[in-house]
């Protein structure tokens, strides 16, 4: 798994006068990704959600810097009217890999966890809230399929608030990457790795903790430690917002075997099989991803919030 090598350039990445204004003065900031929004959601619940997801953070006590490239400038933090490009649906994906062709050709784009990841520390913000981590791909043996966000995370010191990796992925290989690749997985409440649309993966987390004060204080140790890792605090999504588990595993199958059918791999593959979930399941797919991604998002801004405390 390559390690990102070298970081990027703050003077390349644009923030927000409100974000810049609030990590000068050493209060809370939270970085929210902009694929979800520009590829996850379908439009305009996309734009709803984008407020609300911001609202969540600021209810805890942080500001939201929603991340993308505009223009080719990597920006932190995203006015309304930069957030409503976003939900447009013209913006092209973006990893990390993509970033200095977006911004050497002055394109627009979406980041992914990984992109979003590379710029968030550049312009100093520790926190990410998201949905969930892409990881390793069933039959990596052959294909090679791994996510760049786990590499992303070997090599950069971001915490990721998630709900763990989506189904489609080999849970336990993803698992195994993070540990060879030194990034903490911490349980927030749960001993169980999540599995985005459902509660419990069947595969274990290393570690537990019970508050945002305790992954502060382990968040402050990581890096205290000299450790250039990002780390992982997975939360389950609300009991009452989990998809049940006979609708799951149907629209899973039908879903694999579709990205099959259509040869789909890739970037294409977690946009292809959120949208068979969505129409498949009448839309409870989709209200499952919100509730998590709002969840995180203001578990995000409580520990940000602890770990800018006095």
């Amino acid at each position: 798994m390559p390690h990102v090598s070298a970081p990027v350039s703050r003077s390349l990445v644009r923030t927000s006068p409100e974000v810049a204004d609030t990590l000068a003065s050493g209060r809370a900031v939270v970085a929210l990704e902009s694929t979800i929004l520009a590829h996850g959601l379908p439009a305009p619940a996309n734009r709803t959600a984008a407020d609300d997801i911001e609202a969540a953070v600021r209810a805890h006590g942080a500001v939201p810097a929603t991340v993308a490239v505009l223009d080719g400038v990597p920006r932190v933090g995203l006015s309304a009217a930069e957030l409503d490009r976003v939900c447009s649906g013209d913006l092209v994906k973006l990893s990390a890999r993509d970033l200095g062709v977006a911004v050497g050709l002055g394109r627009d784009g979406a980041t992914t966890v990984a992109a979003t990841a590379t710029l968030a520390h550049a312009a100093g913000v520790a926190l990410f809230a998201t949905g969930g981590l892409g990881g390793v791909h069933r039959g990596a043996r052959d294909t090679w399929d791994v996510s760049a966000d786990l590499g992303a995370l070997a090599g950069t010191g971001v915490f990721v608030v998630c709900s763990g990796v989506k189904s489609i992925l080999d849970v336990a290989a993803t698992l195994e990457v993070l540990e060879t690749e030194s990034v903490p997985v911490l349980g927030y409440g749960t001993d169980a790795f999540p599995g985005f649309y459902r509660r419990d993966s069947g595969h274990a987390v290393p570690w537990r903790i019970d508050s945002p004060a305790e992954a502060a204080a382990v968040w402050r140790a990581h890096t205290a430690l000299g450790s250039a890792a990002g780390a992982v605090l997975a939360q389950p999504v609300p009991e009452a917002d989990e998809l049940d588990a006979a609708l799951h595993d149907r629209l899973l199958a039908e879903g694999l075997a579709l990205l099959t059918e259509r040869g789909v791999t890739g970037k294409d593959v977690t946009p292809a099989l959120l949208e068979h979930f969505h129409a498949g399941s009448e839309g409870a797919s989709l209200r499952t991803n919100l509730a998590l991604v709002l969840a995180n998002a203001g578990l995000a801004a409580q520990v940000a919030v602890a770990l800018v405390a006095p």
